[in-house]
């Protein structure tokens, strides 16, 4: 089948590549380079990384309501949408044989939105899963074609399901495909909907009026991608990786509870989370017991309160 496939981020990779695979992907749309990091250096998405190494034509439009014409001057079986980061025109979904086809990465109606996989870590859920759907102009709105579910351990992070849910997506999509006609798809229940939004600058601060696991499923809800911190002494200290424990030494929430050479624990309102892997602004990346050999020794000192 002739199709165009949109997506940007890693999560669509291997999904391109199982249709590459199986079936003739004609074209490619993907989000703008962009610059990246503190150095700002203009960066291809991953899905066009993967696109030019398989051969197949780009497409980046800034704006896809106003420029669409290179996929609506094709002749194409399906549009495919794995992550691609702007709402598509209706002219586009339906221009295909058949109605363009998304994968999202929740259980549907669940997690409607742009941040399903980080939501559901730092929400605490049990499991999440991937949603094979008909694309409608409601966000997320549309029939479903095909879900599959896996659990969520206590040491996930939205990379790890990030590369789970890519997988069970891939072939789940592949299985659409090949069955389309033989599908009845199955509208959304609207009262069970719930969203997950964007992900706001100001959430990516620690609140240790929060219990111990609710921070712990909040950084790694948000690791690799845009990472949780706190301020001590008026400088910010990125996590990237905590444990913790439901022990209580203190009644004041980010109060330093514990401080040694390897070991550093922060109060919080139930439970004490302790620091494992950490950045201090304008340092490097460093585990625990490398930071307090260094700047961390004078930072991370007992009863200092951590904001």
């Amino acid at each position: 089948m002739k199709i165009c496939f949109m997506g940007s981020m890693d999560f669509a990779v291997p999904i391109l590549e199982g249709l590459n695979e199986r079936h003739e992907v004609l074209l490619v749309v993907t989000q703008p380079d962009k610059p990246v990091g503190r150095k700002r250096v203009i960066t291809p998405t991953a899905v066009k990384t993967k696109a030019l190494e398989l051969n197949i034509p780009v497409f980046q439009p800034k704006n896809i309501k106003a420029d669409h014409e290179a996929i609506t001057n094709l002749d194409l079986d399906f549009i495919v949408v794995a992550a691609y980061g702007q709402m598509i025109p209706e002219n586009v979904l339906f221009h295909a044989k058949y109605q363009a086809i998304n994968v999202h990465a929740s259980l549907l109606p669940k997690y409607r939105g742009g941040s399903p996989m980080h939501r559901a870590i730092q929400y605490g859920d049990v499991e999440t899963g991937v949603t094979i759907m008909f694309m409608a102009k409601k966000m997320d709105s549309g029939e479903i074609l095909s879900q599959a579910a896996i659990p969520i351990l206590e040491t996930d992070n939205v990379a790890s399901i990030e590369q789970k849910l890519s997988q069970i997506g891939k072939i789940e999509l592949l299985e659409v495909l090949d069955q389309i006609d033989n599908i009845t798809p199955t509208p959304q229940e609207e009262s069970k909907v719930t969203f997950a939004y964007n992900i706001k600058p100001e959430e990516e601060r620690i609140n240790f009026q929060l219990s111990a696991k609710q921070i712990y499923n909040h950084v790694r809800g948000f690791y690799p991608w845009p990472l949780t911190y706190f301020v001590l002494e008026s400088q910010k200290i990125k996590l990237f990786h905590v444990t913790y424990s439901d022990e209580n030494k203190s009644d004041k929430p980010g109060e330093i509870v514990i401080s040694d050479k390897d070991v550093v624990g922060i109060q919080t309102s139930n439970g004490i989370v302790f620091l494992q892997d950490l950045q201090l602004q304008g340092k490097n990346r460093m585990n625990i017991k490398d930071f307090m050999n260094g700047s961390g020794r004078n930072l991370l000192t007992l009863g200092n309160i951590a904001e």
